[in-house]
């Protein structure tokens, strides 16, 4: 049908052309012109309509039209024709083109628009044919001679991830050597971690190390908006696997098709539950000699139907944490292969200053040192172009247009003074690394603790001294200016969140007692917005939790003020080298520590005091 149309618009074309190309001229005389050159001999021949039109031609071949009056008596017309021998003809069809012009004007249209609505339905039932039985097909990604050239050594760390891993390709790859034991492949490996640990990465690289097929796919891409479609793709998915058998299935993001039934809002949800239901069946493992193997990924596990997590599906629970401080440095190293690096680059100390940093926010860290190396106009990555690039991805973006008054500018300076010698005074607290008072993103200020060791336990002790740090701004500004500010909003609300966090689920309240109220939404070590919404405990004890926060947190902003108030000098040393440098490192703040702090032998003291 591609010729249909073009063949409508050729005839529309030529019929166009018929009409506008100029005839033979013609004159249009009056009645009574008419009838005196017919009276002279001059007229040789006419054609009269039934509506009483005239088109003639003269004897020297010019031609002419005219109309006869209706209402006049046209007898003598004829005689005067008769006698003049002028050849008649009567017509009744009308002039100006032809009725067949007129008649293909009306059909073109009609003609267009049928063509139009039999090309379209012509194409939409070729697509409907074929579209129908397309959209239960699955989308998954087969990767079977061209593999991923990402392989394990690209995964730095997780060696207990790998091997379970490994494990299971080596079960693939030797199903004999485990048959022999009497073992039996599992059936399925879910991996759970915070979002950016390398879930995918390792699923990417079992796709590189596998010798067998491995077919990839998201959990977004069985849903449809078609009851039954995702369950035909789960169909087809795992009946490709079992064409390839042995094979890998790889789903990531389980978790837009694999959450709970029964919880979907506004009359729930067929289309994903019918997905579930079909994952479920395809997994059941019935046949165990089918050589398939399932790893997933999802950063909720909290949210996956039960069916979905019992042995005989996912047999494997896989947790994929945050980078320990060894581990983050081996990330880094991978991270910067195609990149230049400075020789004064310390992977350690990088590794030792990002806690809590996962593998797509370390990717993300150098990234950012190389666009600052190349906007100072360079291609090398520096140890200070890292630390720029770190207090930028904590921070945000320094405001260099940011200009503060002279009086913020102390008060910034007494604030941050104020973090840091607590920090420095406390028994438990950690180092400080870095104190400034530029401003970036929202915080008008910054002072960085980098901890000596990757903690995994937090004593009583630590969190108290905790909370005292994260007062101490606010109590150096009681001290010297004998009121708080709006700049300590943030600090007092973090410090309110961790005193919570120590009576609720802690236990660390005599007056509540070893109770822990926890909500098992710190699985992944995130807190949920629901948490508040479904409290198990009564009024009566949300009023003990606030009692006993409230008493945590004037305990240690007294704590604060007092450390503060006796070495007031330190305090105002050290606020005066932070407004005429702007930044120092932890060693000035112990220096200045040092140089102004009296010891009960009259000696400089070492910088730390027990807790009070």
């Amino acid at each position: 049908m591609r010729w249909l149309l073009p063949v409508v618009a050729l005839i529309v074309l030529i019929v166009v052309l018929v009409r506008t190309i100029p005839s033979a001229p013609v004159t249009t005389v009056s009645y009574s012109a008419f009838t005196q050159k017919v009276g002279a001999g001059q007229v040789k021949a006419v054609d009269i309509n039934a509506n009483g039109a005239v088109s003639g031609t003269l004897k020297d071949g010019r031609t002419f039209t005219t109309q006869i009056p209706t209402v006049l008596d046209t007898s003598h017309l004829d005689q005067l024709l008769r006698t003049q021998k002028v050849e008649v003809t009567g017509s009744r069809t009308t002039s100006g083109g032809g009725g067949w012009v007129t008649l293909a004007f009306l059909l073109v249209p009609l003609l267009l628009i049928g063509g139009l609505f039999l090309w379209t339905g012509r194409r939409a039932g070729r697509a409907l044919s074929g579209g129908l039985s397309a959209m239960g097909r699955s989308k998954a990604k087969i990767i079977e001679a061209e593999r991923p050239t990402t392989r394990f050594t690209d995964v730095a760390g997780y060696e207990g991830v790998k091997q379970e891993i490994s494990e299971i390709v080596d079960f693939l790859r030797n199903p004999e050597r485990y048959a022999l034991a009497g073992a039996t492949g599992p059936r399925g490996v879910l991996m759970v971690g915070p979002p950016g640990t390398g879930k995918t990465l390792i699923g990417r690289a079992v796709a590189g190390e596998a010798e067998v097929p491995f077919l990839s796919v998201t959990g977004s891409a069985f849903v449809e908006m078609f009851v039954g479609v995702g369950a035909s793709r789960v169909r087809d998915l795992f009946g490709e696997a079992r064409k390839r058998a042995p094979s890998i299935i790889f789903i990531d993001e389980i978790d837009a098709v694999g959450s709970r039934r029964g919880t979907a809002r506004l009359g729930g949800n067929d289309e994903r539950e019918q997905t579930l239901n079909q994952l479920l069946a395809e997994m059941d493992g019935f046949d165990q000699s089918s050589g398939i193997v399932v790893l997933a990924a999802t950063n909720r596990p909290e949210s996956l139907d039960p069916a979905l997590l019992r042995p005989g599906r996912f047999d494997r629970h896989v947790t994929v944490p945050l980078p320990n401080q060894t581990e983050r440095a081996a990330i880094l190293a991978v991270h910067a292969h195609g990149k230049t690096v400075a020789p004064d680059v310390d992977w350690n100390v990088i590794a030792r200053a990002t806690p809590g940093f996962s593998g797509a926010d370390l990717a993300n860290l150098l990234n950012e040192a190389a666009i600052n190396a190349v906007r100072a106009g360079g291609t090398v990555i520096d140890a200070q172009g890292l630390d720029d690039a770190r207090d930028r991805v904590l921070l945000g973006r320094r405001e260099s247009s940011n200009a503060l008054l002279p009086e913020e500018r102390h008060a910034v300076a007494v604030h941050e003074s104020g973090h840091a010698l607590v920090a420095a005074l406390c028994e438990h607290a950690d180092p400080v690394a870095k104190v400034t008072i530029l401003p970036s993103g929202p915080a008008l200020g910054a002072t960085e603790q980098l901890p000596e060791a990757e903690r995994h336990l937090y004593t009583e002790g630590y969190l108290t001294d905790l909370l005292a740090v994260r007062l101490g701004g606010r109590a150096a500004e009681l001290v010297v200016f004998g009121e708080g500010s709006t700049g300590a909003a943030d600090d007092l609300a973090g410090a309110t969140q961790i005193a919570a966090r120590m009576i609720r689920e802690f236990g660390l309240s005599p007056a509540l007692g070893p109770v822990g109220y926890g909500t098992g939404a710190h699985r992944l070590g995130t807190e949920t917005a629901e948490e508040p919404l479904r409290r198990p405990y009564s009024e009566q004890t949300q009023r003990l939790i606030d009692e006993e926060t409230a008493r945590l947190v004037r305990q240690a902003e007294g704590q604060a003020v007092g450390l503060l108030r006796e070495h007031r000098s330190a305090l105002d040393a050290l606020a005066d080298v932070l407004a005429a440098r702007e930044t120092v490192d932890g060693t000035v703040v112990l220096d200045v520590l040092r140089r102004n702090r009296r010891g009960d032998d009259g000696l400089p003291g070492t910088g730390k005091v027990q807790e009070t």
